[in-house]
């Protein structure tokens, strides 16, 4: 079973404020803020969704390749990507744009502010999934627009099975089109502030959902998540971590579990504490791709 992760590559520029953000605003000015919040440090890590996902199933030895986009500045995330042992013939260079750009801030809440450019993600259609047969399983995640509804109707034209994703690319669709994506998925995934958006834009609910045998999956951070299918749901703790270093990327560690357990047929409570786990993993090192598979993990296998 080969799964193809249909998203978002980009060159993540993380930085730190030491301090909690509600500190520096002010309630009644909100539709006035002028703030700036000073960073002690910043990194910058290959990562968008697509990038992070894959670097996780791989890591795991899941037979699963990537698709996307990236711009001109793309040399030193090919090359990560072929040390890695990553597929790359399916990313497509656009070369008069950039890759996208994320520039993420996390206070010591976890709390986090991103200003994202999307660059060459916005031609995210341009590739198209092989349709030599050899793909049983997709995930749609955050990507260009056009490029996540295309993928979608590529994947339910050669009948495969998918998971969406909608992450924060949340605002790009309306009504219709969400209804769209889950209408024809087989497991849906959000967490738990996007579940609250999606619901305000479609107005369903757990039970619209999961009819029809679909699956959803409600990630809440260190408070874990929520497993829906039919009338019955399961709760997944996250492991306690006693120095978390880094959330970013976390969610995305998860995705890589669901996608994992799903080509091997695991039980759903399998499949929840393999993503918890990877999760758990992740935020143990800074950036989205820097930490390594454990025996912890590989147990879960």
């Amino acid at each position: 079973m080969k799964a193809v992760v249909c998203g978002s590559f980009a060159y993540d520029n993380i930085l730190n404020f030491e301090g909690n953000f509600g500190d520096h605003l002010i309630e009644s000015e909100l539709n006035n803020i002028n703030v700036s919040f000073l960073c002690s440090n910043m990194r910058r890590e290959f990562g968008g969704c697509a990038g992070n996902i894959i670097y996780n199933l791989v890591s795991i030895g899941a037979d699963a390749i990537s698709l996307g986009t990236m711009g001109s500045d793309a040399n030193q995330y090919i090359e990560w990507m072929k040390k890695n042992k990553i597929n790359t013939e399916y990313i497509k260079i656009i070369n008069e744009s950039y890759t996208a750009q994320a520039y993420i801030t996390t206070d010591n809440q976890a709390n986090q502010i991103t200003t994202f450019h999307p660059g060459a993600m916005q031609y995210a259609d341009q590739v198209k999934i092989p349709t030599d047969q050899t793909i049983s399983l997709g995930l749609i995640s955050p990507d260009g627009r056009d490029g996540m509804i295309q993928h979608a109707k590529q994947l339910i034209e050669m009948n495969v099975p998918y998971v969406f994703d909608p992450g924060q690319g949340m605002p790009m669709f309306n009504k219709e089109e969400l209804e769209f994506f889950t209408s024809n998925a087989s497991w849906i995934i959000m967490n738990d502030y996007e579940f609250k958006m999606y619901c305000e834009i479609t107005s369903f609910t757990v039970s619209n959902i999961v009819q029809n045998d679909k699956i959803l999956i409600i990630t809440d951070g260190d408070k874990g998540s929520n497993i829906f299918k039919g009338k019955s749901s399961l709760s997944i703790s996250t492991p306690k971590i006693e120095s978390p270093k880094d959330p970013t990327g976390c969610g995305d560690a998860y995705r890589a579990g669901l996608v994992y357990g799903i080509m091997k047929n695991m039980s759903l409570e399998a499949i929840g504490e393999l993503s918890s786990a990877l999760g758990a993993l992740k935020v143990q090192s800074f950036g989205t791709q820097n930490h390594t598979i454990n025996n912890d993990i590989k147990k879960l296998l």
